[in-house]
C-alpha cells in the first residue's frame, strides 16, 4: 500500500494541530488548509518542514479543490466553534460551517476522496434533562452554531447515501488539552480557569457553578478521528466522543485548584445565551462502530493542559 495521503481543514487550531502531529506519526502525507482567523502557525511549527500548509478558505472552491487533490481522507475541524460568535453573527457563521462543510463535500466527492471525517457537536443535543445523550436522541439546537454543526452532519449522511461518499460525524464533548486558546469562547473553561489559577486571580463563571460538562482530553479526541478514518462499518454514522463522565465548573475548579496550588474562588457572572445546563456522553455506539474509549483521565489531563500553560507563561 502507498502512502496515505489526508487533508486537515483547520489544521493549524487546537484540534486541528494536534490531528496533524498524530497523522504523521502515522506515516500519512499530511496537507493542511487553514485561514489562520483562529489557528496559529505557532500551533504547527514542530512539524512545519513534514507538512503542506495551504493558506485558504473552506468558503473557496478554488481553495478547497487545490486542497482535496489527491487525498484518501479528509478530516474537516475547519469551523467557527463559538455559540456567542454564532448568536452575534449568524450569516458569518453559517457561511463557514454550513457552506464551507458543503464545498468540501462537493469537493471531495468530484475529486474521488474515499472518506470525510467530520468535527460534529455535542451543541446538537440541545437542553434536554436526559442523560446520558445517546446518538438517537432527537436533536434540539439551542443556538445558530449547533444548528449549524447539526446541519453539517445531515450533508455528511446525504453526500455518503446519495453519492456514496464515505462519512463520519464525531459529536465532540467539550474538549480540552494543550494550545487551546483561553481568549476563545469555545469549551474555554479549563484554559481560562487554568490561567486564571497560574495568573492568581479569580475566575469568571457563567452561572451558579453547577452546570456539568463531559471533559474530553484532545489526545482523545484525535484517536477517535484515526478510528474513524478506516472503521468499516461506520459511513454515514454519527458518534459521540467524549470521555463518558460530567464534571460540574465548581468541581472543575477545585481541581485544578488542588493542581496549581491556589483556591480559587469563582466570580459569578450571569448564564450565557445558548449554553446548556448538563452534557455527557454515551460512548456505547462510538465503542462498537470505532473501537473508541477514552484514556486520558480529567486529573491526568488538566496536570497535561497546567503543565503546557506553565510553559508557556515562563517562555521555555
Amino acid at each position: 500500500m502507498g502512502e496515505r495521503r489526508a487533508l486537515v481543514t483547520g489544521g493549524a487550531g487546537f484540534i486541528g494541530s494536534h490531528l496533524v502531529e498524530a497523522l504523521l506519526r502515522a506515516g500519512w502525507r499530511v496537507r493542511v488548509l487553514d485561514d489562520y482567523s483562529s489557528g496559529r502557525e505557532a500551533n504547527l511549527a514542530a512539524v512545519a518542514g513534514s507538512v503542506e500548509a495551504l493558506r485558504g478558505d473552506v468558503r473557496d472552491p478554488a481553495d478547497v479543490a487545490t486542497a482535496v487533490a489527491g487525498v484518501e481522507v479528509v478530516f474537516h475541524q475547519a469551523a467557527v466553534p463559538s455559540v456567542p460568535r454564532s448568536i452575534a453573527q449568524p450569516v458569518y457563521t453559517h457561511a463557514v460551517n454550513v457552506e464551507g462543510t458543503l464545498r468540501v463535500l462537493e469537493a471531495a466527492r468530484r475529486a474521488g476522496v474515499r472518506r470525510v471525517v467530520y468535527a460534529a457537536s455535542t451543541a446538537a443535543y440541545g437542553n434536554g434533562p436526559e442523560l446520558p445523550k445517546v446518538e438517537t436522541m432527537a436533536p434540539d439546537p439551542q443556538s445558530p452554531y449547533a444548528l449549524q454543526k447539526y446541519v453539517g452532519e445531515l450533508y455528511c449522511r446525504l453526500y455518503a447515501d446519495l453519492h456514496g461518499l464515505e462519512t463520519v460525524a464525531l459529536r465532540y464533548f467539550n474538549v480540552y488539552g494543550p494550545r487551546q486558546d483561553p481568549g476563545s469562547d469555545y469549551a474555554a473553561a479549563i484554559p481560562r480557569f487554568a490561567a486564571a489559577a497560574l495568573a492568581g486571580v479569580a475566575p469568571r463563571v457563567h452561572g451558579d457553578g453547577r452546570q456539568t460538562r463531559d471533559f474530553v482530553f484532545v489526545e482523545d479526541v484525535v484517536r477517535a478521528n484515526l478510528l474513524a478514518a478506516d472503521a468499516p462499518d461506520a459511513s454515514g454514522a454519527v458518534c459521540n466522543v467524549g470521555s463518558g463522565r460530567r464534571t460540574s465548573l465548581l468541581e472543575l475548579l477545585e481541581e485544578i485548584g488542588r493542581q496549581s496550588g491556589s483556591a480559587l474562588v469563582a466570580r459569578h457572572g450571569p448564564a450565557r445565551d445558548g449554553d446548556v445546563r448538563d452534557s455527557q456522553a454515551c460512548l456505547e455506539h462510538a465503542a462498537v462502530l470505532l473501537g473508541y474509549a477514552p484514556s486520558i483521565s480529567l486529573s491526568e489531563g488538566l496536570r497535561l493542559t497546567l503543565a503546557h500553560l506553565d510553559k508557556e507563561a515562563s517562555g521555555s
